[in-house]
């Protein structure tokens, strides 16, 4: 596998929770799926946890060579749990397609956050003849 593309966000985690408190579940409903609604809401410094998706979701579009302000549904990139600190990513719609034609098989996203900020970073990796697509679709 070569890398395609790399991707790296840093959010303040007080903005997110700005957001969440100004718009509550429209901004929620928007940004997020259901599932990484449930898996935030579920820990504590919940609004922590959002801003490490939203950089995700920003640093995953980065990789992909998508542009952040094209992207009709923040929903079509899902950070998903795997174990311990490890997310998997899940496309659909834009960004799927735009793995399909930049010929990307695998996402790899690495989230952190603290009191103040959270960041990502995403590598989008490209195929090789005998790779398949290893990406979950929504």
């Amino acid at each position: 596998m070569n890398v395609i593309g790399i991707g790296t966000e840093i959010v303040e985690c007080l903005r997110i929770a700005q957001m969440i408190e100004r718009h509550e579940d429209s901004f929620l409903r928007r940004v997020f799926t259901q599932k990484e609604v449930e898996f935030c809401s579920a820990r504590g410094l919940a609004s922590q946890h959002f801003a490490a998706r939203w950089a995700g979701k920003l640093a995953v579009l980065k990789a992909l060579g998508s542009s952040p302000g094209g992207l009709r549904d923040w929903r079509d990139v899902e950070l998903r749990p795997v174990t311990g600190n490890q997310v998997s990513v899940a496309l659909a719609g834009e960004p799927r397609e735009a793995c399909m034609n930049r010929q990307i098989a695998k996402v790899m996203v690495d989230l952190a956050h603290c009191r103040s900020h959270a960041s990502a970073f995403a590598i989008a990796f490209g195929s090789d003849v005998s790779d398949t697509l290893d990406l979950a679709e929504l």
